[in-house]
C-alpha cells in the first residue's frame, strides 16, 4: 500500500530504509491530526458550551465526550478496515481531511445540545476517516528497523497539539469563530505535504504475513500484553490530563490554569528529544519492547512520588517525570504496535482495535476517580495508578523475551 516509490536510497537488493523526507512528512501529518482535535476538545468546545449552557455546561460536556468517544472508536476501526479492503490509504486520508475540516468550521453554529452532539459525532467520524488510514500507512511504509525512530518523531504530535491550542487563544489574535478556521488551516498545512509530496519507498515484506512461528500463541500473547499495557498507562495519563489542575490546586491553592498549561506544555516539549534518542537507540540495538517497559517504570515511579508529595515542588517534579515517561511510552508504543500486528492485510482494522486504548480510558477514568478521591484523596488515586503502570511495566519487560523467541 506504499504506492509511490520516488526519492529513496536503495542498493541492488532493494531499499534498505525509508527516506527521511517521508518520515518527517508523515510525522508532520500525524501532528496535524493532533492539532485537529486537541484545541477543539480542550479549549474551543468547552468555551462554546459554557456560553450556551451556563451552569449545565458540565453535563453537556460529559454527553459530548461520551458520544464522541463512541463515534471515534467505531469509525477508526471502520475506516481502517475499509482502507485495508480498498488496498489504498491516500483517498481515505484526503476525504477525511476535507470533511473533518469542513465540519470543524461549522462547530460554532449549533445552539442546542442535540445539534451539537450530532455535529461532534459527524466530525469524529470524518476525522477518523483520516486518522485510521493515516496510522496504518506507517505500517505499510516504515520497516521495523526504523520503527523506533518513527516513534520518536511521533512525540511531536501531542506537543504541537498543545502548542496549537495556545496559539489560537492568544488574546486579540482571532474572534471565537475565527479560531476554528485557524485550526483547520493548521491541520491542512500539516497533512497536505505528505499527501502531495510523500513518495514512500515500497517494502513488499511489510505486506507479507508474519512467519508461522510468530503467528501462534506467543505472538498473540505479545499483542495482548501490548494492548493491556497501553490501556493501563492511558488510564493514568487520562486521569492526570483531566485532574492535574485540581490536584495542584489542592496542594497550592494559588496555582492558576495558565501555570498548569505552561507546565503541561514544557513537559511535552522536553519529551520530544528524549523520545527521539530512545527510539533511535531501540532501532540500533534491535530492542523494540525494552524502552516501553522502562518508560512505564518511570511513569510508575513518578506516580509514587506524586502520591507521597509533601509540597508543590515535589509534586511538580513528580508530574514532570510522569509526563516524560508517559509521553515517551505512548509515542514509541504507537510505532512498535505496527511491528507486532501479525496480519498486514487487516492492519488498519487491527490498529483501530488497538486505538480503543485511547478512548476506553475516558470511560473508565471518571468512575475510578469518583471511587477513589472522596475516600482516599488524590494520593490514593495516584497510588492506584502507580500500581497500574507497574503492571504495564511487568507485562512489557517479560514480553520482550517472547518477541525475541519469535524472531
Amino acid at each position: 500500500m506504499a504506492d509511490d516509490s520516488a526519492g529513496f536510497a536503495e542498493n541492488r537488493w532493494g531499499p534498505q530504509r525509508q527516506s527521511t523526507r517521508f518520515l518527517l512528512l508523515y510525522a508532520l501529518a500525524v501532528a496535524g491530526g493532533a492539532i485537529a482535535y486537541v484545541p477543539l476538545l480542550t479549549i474551543l468546545l468547552p468555551v462554546h458550551v459554557e456560553g450556551l449552557a451556563g451552569t449545565a455546561s458540565v453535563g453537556w460536556l460529559a454527553t459530548l465526550a461520551f458520544t464522541g468517544a463512541i463515534a471515534s472508536s467505531l469509525s477508526n476501526i471502520a475506516f481502517g478496515w475499509l482502507s485495508d479492503r480498498s488496498g489504498t490509504r491516500r483517498p481515505w486520508i484526503w476525504a477525511g481531511l476535507v470533511l473533518s475540516s469542513t465540519l470543524l468550521l461549522a462547530m460554532s453554529a449549533p445552539r442546542d445540545l442535540a445539534t451539537l452532539v450530532a455535529l461532534v459525532m459527524a466530525w469524529q467520524v470524518a476525522l477518523n476517516m483520516m486518522l485510521g488510514p493515516l496510522g496504518a500507512w506507517a505500517g505499510d511504509a516504515v520497516p521495523d528497523r526504523q520503527k523506533g525512530t518513527l516513534g520518536g518523531l511521533l512525540a511531536f504530535a501531542p506537543a504541537l497539539g498543545a502548542l496549537s491550542g495556545t496559539l489560537v487563544t492568544i488574546p486579540g489574535l482571532a474572534l471565537p469563530e475565527e479560531r476554528l478556521a485557524l485550526v483547520a488551516g493548521m491541520v491542512m498545512a500539516c497533512v497536505l505535504p505528505v499527501l502531495l509530496l510523500g513518495r514512500p519507498a515500497p517494502f513488499p515484506e511489510l505486506m507479507e504475513p508474519a512467519p508461522r512461528p510468530a503467528s501462534g500463541s506467543a505472538r498473540q500473547m505479545l499483542v495482548a500484553r501490548m494492548w493491556l499495557a497501553r490501556l493501563l498507562v492511558q488510564v493514568a495519563e487520562a486521569a492526570l490530563f483531566a485532574y492535574l489542575y485540581l490536584w495542584l490546586r489542592s496542594i497550592a491553592p494559588g496555582t492558576t490554569d495558565a501555570a498548569t498549561a505552561r507546565i503541561f506544555g514544557v513537559v511535552l516539549l522536553v519529551s520530544v528529544p528524549v523520545a527521539l534518542m530512545v527510539g533511535r537507540w531501540a532501532d540500533r540495538r534491535d530492542r523494540p519492547i525494552q524502552p516501553l517497559g522502562v518508560a512505564a517504570a518511570v511513569a510508575a515511579l513518578a506516580l509514587g512520588v506524586m502520591a507521597a508529595a509533601p509540597g508543590l515542588e515535589v509534586a511538580l517534579a513528580g508530574y514532570a517525570l510522569f509526563g516524560l515517561g508517559a509521553s515517551v511510552f505512548l509515542a514509541l508504543h504507537t510505532a512498535q504496535t505496527l511491528r507486532v500486528l501479525p496480519r498486514p492485510k487487516s492492519r488498519g482494522r487491527d490498529l483501530g482495535l488497538f486505538n480503543l486504548t485511547n478512548t476506553v480510558p475516558s470511560l473508565i477514568m471518571p468512575g475510578l476517580t469518583l471511587a477513589m478521591v472522596p475516600v482516599f484523596g488524590f494520593s490514593g488515586l495516584f497510588a492506584l495508578l502507580a500500581v497500574l503502570a507497574s503492571v504495564a511495566c511487568l507485562l512489557l519487560l517479560t514480553a520482550k523475551a517472547a518477541l525475541q523467541r519469535d524472531n
